[in-house]
């Protein structure tokens, strides 16, 4: 390439950036290139003046002990400080716990993941696009095609209730792609997983998860609903444009940062898992993870060369999602801080 023309692809590429950068929020940018704070809290309080409500972080790090720091609000109305043991709605966090529930149950021989839904809901054959070809494995793994019924228009101005109202929000709808072709991340899997879970059980799938890894871990502050907790001790959740407090949503289970981050620890070392089981659950799922419900974003992973688990929760979100882009960046940095 002569010296032009390379100083000709130099000019483009910077066009191109300054192009990107103009529609890219401001904040984001800022946020990233900001000089990296000395210590976690430093950078929390930093993610408060980024406009979140509050923010909560555990840190779990071999050889040092946890890290238990929060910052802005609990509560914004009442001005009660963020609390780093507050319970969070941990939202798709909890699909977790789903797929190590599933290979504890394909262990034991209690369901198989070659199966499909044909097998386990006969009674959806012709209401779901390939229900003879869906097997549980494509569904825990993302991979059904089915479509996903929270994105249903308005879906969280009035969240379905039951099992029969969300499967009415895609009955008839056409696959997004042939079963095992493609990924895409779809609510519907785990809300099919989880009636086939109860199915087999004869009861409600968490008490099963509740048995075979919360109370082994002891995870005494890990619930199914907000109808299990006291409503107090649940931090504040905030969606721009909406003027209420969302914590009176159920939005499903319910934990503290530190619970989170003792069961992502677990699942990683092996140690929720017993003979057999490691193998089957590495088949079939990650081992980390993220949510969002309005009011609540949450991560959950773990960093293998400084051996730590992170767990990280924001009480703010947004329409356009640039408060999750937000708390990416802002994850990132922290992970830097400690590994400086």
């Amino acid at each position: 390439m002569t010296k032009q023309k390379t100083k000709i692809v130099r000019i483009a590429l910077l066009v191109g950036t300054l192009i990107s950068l103009f529609f890219v929020p401001w904040l984001l940018v800022k946020t990233w290139i900001l000089p990296l704070p000395n210590t976690v809290q430093e950078q929390l309080d930093e993610a408060i003046g980024h406009g979140f409500e509050g923010v909560i972080v555990y840190v779990d790090q071999t050889n040092k002990p946890p890290q238990f720091l929060a910052a802005g609000w609990h509560n914004r109305e009442h001005k009660i400080a963020a609390k780093p043991k507050a319970l969070f709605k941990i939202a798709s966090i909890s699909k977790l716990y789903d797929a190590v529930a599933v290979t504890k149950l394909v262990s034991a021989g209690r369901l198989s993941l070659d199966k499909t839904i044909a097998d386990y809901l006969p009674e959806l054959v012709g209401v779901i696009d390939n229900a003879e070809k869906i097997t549980l494995r494509l569904m825990i793994q993302h991979k059904s095609g089915m479509p996903n019924f929270t994105d249903a228009p308005d879906f969280w101005a009035a969240p379905t209730e039951t099992f029969d109202e969300s499967i009415a929000l895609i009955k008839g709808k056409p696959a997004n792609f042939e079963p095992g072709t493609d990924y895409e991340y779809c609510n519907t899997n785990y809300l099919l997983i989880n009636r086939i879970m109860d199915n087999e059980l004869g009861y409600k799938n968490f008490q099963y998860i509740k048995e075979e890894i919360l109370i082994p871990l002891k995870l005494n502050n890990t619930f199914r609903s907000l109808s299990e907790v006291n409503i107090e001790h649940v931090m504040s959740g905030y969606h721009v444009g909406h003027p209420d407090d969302l914590k009176e949503n159920d939005y499903g289970m319910h934990a503290t940062a530190e619970d989170v981050g003792i069961f992502l620890r677990a699942l990683n070392d092996g140690s929720v898992f017993e003979k057999g089981e490691q193998e089957i659950y590495a088949s079939i799922y990650k081992y980390e993870h993220s949510g969002w419900v309005p009011g609540y974003q949450s991560f959950a992973k773990y960093y293998k060369d400084i051996d730590a688990v992170v767990v990280t929760f924001y009480s703010t979100t947004d329409p356009k999602l640039y408060n999750w882009n937000l708390s990416e960046i802002i994850n990132n940095r922290i992970v830097k801080i400690l590994k400086k």
